[in-house]
């Protein structure tokens, strides 16, 4: 139990200066509505999502976290966020780097995964933008909205910016400690028995367990790659789904849980096309 809670510890920490500096951005944009890092953050309309493709494919799960706080607070765009989940990989890329045969393996999957948010983050962000602002997941005109309160005044920007870094911490702490702990007395054994129970299943159930948000889900469907258990095609849905903590972070800043849902519907599916064209390709 001692080890569960140093291990959950570490992971919280590595993402620690990343949750902050996202806390810290959003209150100061908040404070400063109308200025220029207002306008640079949200992309000017034209490129985040690419920029967050790039983003997400460095191995730090603190990229999803610090994204999921920029985007409720209307910082990002619904693209952005999905194209810094879909490129996520998380601890993933440092087992296949400690394998060097799997190196061109890993610069093959880095380039599907950075095709998949590229894509997948203009589609959201331009062709469906319309009929997403009609159903109501998206609006045409996004305010800056801090998702913790404080007391308002320039002084006040750093404060805040602590303080909600510690909201979240807590939260990332407590659901970290549970998924590392369901995954070390029941689950990896019987999820690695679950997706290689059948091949026609495989990506669907991949990008399941890819849902799981904390590394060890990553680093399951890693390993099981490896071994040979699961297919390339299944490999690319779960770590396309697997955004990490993002998705805890996603679902405690966000005001709109019905929105967070529907995130998260689009990330799965987004995922499982994914893996699906892959292996259709023969990949």
């Amino acid at each position: 139990m001692i080890e569960l809670i140093q291990d959950t510890l570490i992971d919280t920490a590595k993402m620690l200066p990343f949750l902050f500096v996202a806390c810290l951005l959003v209150e100061y944009a908040e404070h400063r509505a109308d200025g220029r890092l207002v306008r640079l953050l949200s992309r000017g309309g034209s490129v985040g999502f690419a920029v967050g493709a790039g983003l997400g494919l460095v191995p730090q799960c603190g990229f999803s976290a610090m994204a999921a706080d920029l985007y409720s607070g209307h910082v990002i765009s619904l693209g952005t966020l999905l194209a810094v989940f879909l490129a996520t990989s998380d601890e993933a890329v440092l087992i296949f780097l400690s394998n060097p045969s799997a190196l061109p393996l890993l610069g093959k999957l880095l380039i599907i995964k950075f095709c998949v948010a590229l894509i997948v983050g203009f589609v959201v962000d331009y062709l469906l933008r319309g009929r997403l602002v009609h159903s109501g997941l998206m609006r045409e005109k996004e305010p800056i909205e801090c998702p913790c309160t404080h007391e308002e005044g320039e002084e006040s920007v750093f404060k805040a910016a602590l303080l909600h870094t510690a909201q979240l911490l807590f939260w990332i702490l407590l659901f970290s400690l549970l998924i590392h702990a369901g995954m070390e007395y029941f689950g990896s054994d019987l999820l690695s028995q679950w997706i290689t129970s059948s091949q026609f299943w495989q990506p669907a159930l991949a990008a399941l367990v890819g849902l799981i948000p904390n590394c060890a889900a990553s680093v399951l469907l890693a390993q099981l790659y490896l071994a040979g258990s699961i297919t390339f095609a299944s490999l690319t849905a779960g770590l396309c789904s697997a955004a990490g903590i993002g998705l805890v972070v996603l679902f405690k800043t966000n005001k709109s849980k019905k929105k967070s849902l529907a995130i998260l519907a689009i990330l799965y599916l987004a995922s499982l096309a994914a893996g699906l064209v892959i292996g259709l390709l023969g990949f």
